[in-house]
C-alpha cells in the first residue's frame, strides 16, 4: 500500500495518529483527531483485521493530534474537476425542488392514512419509482440536499423521507434489482407508520420522553405491521416495518430477532434510520455531523448492525459524508460534494470561497500526492474559521 502498517498486536486505547489510519487503500478508518477506542479495537478483532496502515506517527492519549497546518506556499491545490462533472447550482436546485416536493408527499402519505385511513400501495410505488430514478441520476445532488437543514419540523415525516433515501442508496450500492429497491422505498417510507396509532405528544414531542413514555413507544413496529397486513401490502413491506428495530446481536425489539432472521430490507433501514436518527437535529438535542454519526455507525458497539449495510453506507456516503464540512491540507475550507467510486478515502471537495478563472466555484479531486482532508469541521465552525483566515 505504500503506508506504513501496524500490526493489530500494537494497538492501544486512547491512540491518536497523526495522519489518517486506514484498514485497507479504499476504507478510512480514523481521522487525527479521532483516537483509537477499546470497543473499535475489538470491533477490528471481530473483523479479523490483522493490520492497519497510516503515514502517520502514534501519539499518546495525553496528546492533541495534528491540527490545521499553515498553508504551504505553492503546495497544490488538487486536481480541478471539470465543470461538466461537477455538480452546478442549476442542478443542485432542480434537485432540492424535487425533494421538497417528496418531503410534502410523504407528509401527504401520512395525513392521508390518519385523516382517511388510507394508503396506496401503486401511487406509493410510482412515487418510489421516481424517487430510485432521481437518486440513481442525481446522488451526488440529493446527498448534498440531505445534509441540509429540512424546511419541514414535523420529525415523523422529515425522518421518514431521509431514511428513504440514504436506503435507497444503500439498496443500490448493494445491487438490489429495480423491483425490490422500489420495494424497499416503500417499506421506509412506511416504516414508522404505526407511530400515528401513539398520542401525538410522544412521536411530535419536542422533548425527551419519560420512561414510561419510551417504553410505550417501542409498540409502535407492532402497530406499523398490522396497519400495512391490513391494507394487503406485501410481507416482505410489513416485515420491514415490524424489524426496523431488531438488532443483530439480538438487542432490538419487539421480537429480539438475530442475524438473518431480521429480512434484509429491515436490516437495511435500520443502518439509514439510525443514521439519520444520529445526524438530525431535534428540538432537545443539537444534531452529529456526518462525520461523528459515521463512526458511531462504524463502531458497530455490540455489533448490532449487519456488516455489508455498514460497508455499503461507508462506500456510498464515505467516512466524510456527502454535504460534510472540511479542512484540507493546503488550510482551505471544503464541503464533501460526492464521492470518488474509484477510492472513497479521496472525495471531491468544493473549496469554499473559492471561484475558478471563468467564475465557477471551485472543486477538487482530493488524492494522495495533492491536496487530502485534515479533519472534518462543524457547520458551526465553518463562518468562524472563514473569518479567521480572511
Amino acid at each position: 500500500m505504500g503506508m506504513n502498517a501496524i500490526p493489530f498486536k500494537d494497538l492501544t486505547p486512547d491512540t491518536y495518529y497523526s495522519e489518517p489510519v486506514f484498514i485497507d487503500e479504499s476504507y478510512i478508518l480514523l481521522t487525527p483527531e479521532t483516537p483509537l477506542t477499546s470497543s473499535l479495537i475489538n470491533r477490528l478483532a471481530e473483523w479479523e483485521i490483522r493490520e492497519l496502515y497510516t503515514d502517520g506517527a502514534p501519539l499518546g492519549g495525553d496528546e492533541e493530534p495534528a491540527t490545521a497546518p499553515e498553508e504551504a506556499e505553492g503546495e497544490a491545490e488538487g486536481r480541478p474537476v471539470t465543470s461538466q462533472t461537477a455538480g452546478d447550482k442549476e442542478n443542485l436546485d432542480r434537485v432540492s425542488t424535487f425533494y421538497d416536493q417528496f418531503l410534502k408527499y410523504v407528509d401527504s402519505v401520512y395525513t392521508r392514512y390518519v385523516t382517511k385511513s388510507e394508503i396506496s400501495l401503486k401511487e406509493l410505488s410510482d412515487k418510489v419509482k421516481t424517487l430510485c430514478d432521481v437518486i440513481l441520476e442525481n446522488k451526488r445532488y440529493i446527498l448534498r440536499v440531505l445534509s441540509r437543514e429540512s424546511g419541514s419540523t414535523n420529525y415523523l415525516v422529515n425522518h421518514s423521507t431521509r431514511s428513504t433515501i440514504l436506503a435507497i442508496v444503500l439498496g443500490g450500492h448493494l445491487k438490489l434489482p429495480p423491483h425490490r429497491l422500489i420495494e424497499l422505498g416503500v417499506a421506509a417510507v412506511l416504516h414508522e407508520i404505526g407511530m400515528v396509532r401513539l398520542p401525538p405528544q410522544m412521536y411530535m414531542a419536542d422533548r425527551k420522553l419519560s420512561d414510561n413514555e419510551r417504553k410505550s413507544i417501542t409498540a409502535h413496529p407492532i402497530l406499523g405491521y398490522n396497519i400495512l397486513k391490513d391494507k394487503q401490502f406485501p410481507l416482505s413491506i410489513c416485515l420491514a416495518a415490524l424489524e426496523h428495530h431488531e438488532r443483530m446481536n439480538g438487542t432490538g425489539y419487539p421480537r429480539a430477532l438475530t442475524g438473518d432472521k431480521i429480512s434484509l430490507y429491515a436490516r437495511i433501514i435500520a443502518v439509514a434510520c439510525s443514521y439519520d436518527a444520529v445526524t438530525a437535529s431535534r428540538p432537545y438535542k443539537e444534531a452529529r455531523e456526518g462525520y461523528a454519526g459515521m463512526v458511531d455507525i462504524l463502531k458497530n458497539e455490540g455489533k448490532q448492525y449487519d456488516d455489508a449495510v455498514i460497508k455499503s453506507l461507508v462506500y456510498s456516503l464515505s467516512v466524510y459524508p456527502v454535504g460534510s464540512y472540511v479542512l484540507l491540507t493546503n488550510a482551505r475550507l471544503g464541503q464533501v460534494i460526492d464521492v470518488n467510486p474509484d477510492n472513497p478515502r479521496y472525495p471531491i471537495v468544493l473549496v469554499l470561497g473559492s471561484k475558478t478563472p471563468d467564475g465557477k466555484e471551485t472543486m477538487v479531486q482530493t488524492s494522495e500526492t495533492g491536496v487530502r482532508i485534515l479533519k472534518p469541521v462543524r457547520r458551526e465552525d465553518v463562518e468562524r474559521l472563514s473569518q479567521a483566515k480572511g
